[in-house]
């Protein structure tokens, strides 16, 4: 007990001085790392390589060979790793190929926000395997969403909770690793998805039943309202989607939200936590940057800097609210 408080208190001080260093010293070794990248970007263009892949560099910044220079970050990430063997190993012992692992009864559970759909842990946790370079299991993890995941189910879903899970999840792992059946996967699931958007507004409905394609809100949201942080947290799954598929229809989708929620109202530039599908009103008018609310804003910074900050309207409404 007493070395993991030491270990916490020794983070909390390093975390301080972290943000204690001059914001000019954290926009120069923020340029220093872009300029080597442009740099070798232009070496390989020059030199007749083919572009960069569509996933992330190898090599980060901060490490010799493929691990970190530090040897007190070498220690952390060791322990993370061993925690996160830790976790993977007994969710393969006790509850492989199902949603969660409760850790009390060593029992698998499988919540209705996914339907019948199976493995959100495992397609959860593709990206992280991999970054890890937990080999074995993310093969494992990979051979499983190749031989089981299965969307041709007759289920009722969260549309938000499946889009951040596995869609995000699928579409990590592709840019990680390359294999196309995690955008095969991910693009299918995205079409699957596509009905929730038939509402008179283009507001998604926040459950969809995958086979028939009918939607509904939840019962409990105000006067039948779809809720801003979960139709507000569609924007980078969905414009990846289209752009994996070469199928403008996702990035259309929710781009059409922008422009019902810029038609609208906004208390202090702020987002009223429920919408009517239907009318293209507000529920109600109350705010909350917690819940309800939060993955909104999230997301408008997000899309902003996944657009390498080319999404000024993006911009713009996270500053406004903000502000």
């Amino acid at each position: 007990l007493e070395r993991i408080r030491a270990d916490h208190e020794r983070a909390l001080r390093e975390a301080k001085e972290t943000l204690q260093k001059l914001p000019e010293e954290i926009r120069r070794d923020i340029r220093r790392d872009k300029e080597k990248l442009v740099q070798d970007a232009r070496g390989r263009k020059e030199a007749g390589a083919p572009g960069l892949p569509r996933r992330l560099f190898r090599q980060l910044v901060g490490t010799v060979g493929r691990e970190p220079a530090d040897p007190a970050v070498r220690q952390k990430r060791a322990k993370i790793k061993e925690m996160m063997k830790h976790a993977w190993d007994n969710y393969k012992r006790y509850a492989w190929g199902l949603n969660e692992l409760k850790p009390i009864s060593k029992q698998g559970h499988s919540s209705n926000l996914f339907g019948n759909i199976q493995g959100a842990t495992i397609v959860d946790a593709l990206d992280t395997l991999y970054m890890m370079e937990m080999k074995e299991e993310f093969k494992e993890a990979k051979e499983w969403v190749e031989k089981n995941l299965d969307f041709n189910v007759n289920a009722e879903i969260s549309v938000f909770e499946v889009n951040i899970r596995f869609v995000g999840g699928l579409l990590s792992a592709y840019y990680l690793s390359g294999e196309e059946i995690f955008r095969k996967k991910a693009v299918e699931l995205g079409e699957k998805l596509l009905p929730a958007f038939n509402t008179p507004t283009g507001i998604p409905w926040a459950l969809l039943n995958i086979k028939s394609g009918i939607g509904r809100n939840w019962p409990w949201a105000s006067g039948g309202s779809s809720i801003l942080a979960e139709f507000g947290t569609l924007h980078l799954e969905f414009v990846h989607l289209s752009h994996l598929s070469g199928n403008p229809v996702f990035a259309e989708k929710v781009m059409n939200i922008r422009k019902v929620l810029n038609r609208l109202d906004k208390p202090e530039g702020l987002y009223p936590n429920y919408l009517n599908p239907s009318s293209g009103q507000w529920g109600q008018h109350h705010v909350s940057i917690g819940g309800l609310g939060d993955s909104f804003y999230e997301y408008l910074l997000k899309a902003w800097l996944m657009s390498d900050k080319t999404d000024e309207e993006g911009k713009k409404m996270y500053y406004d609210a903000v502000q």
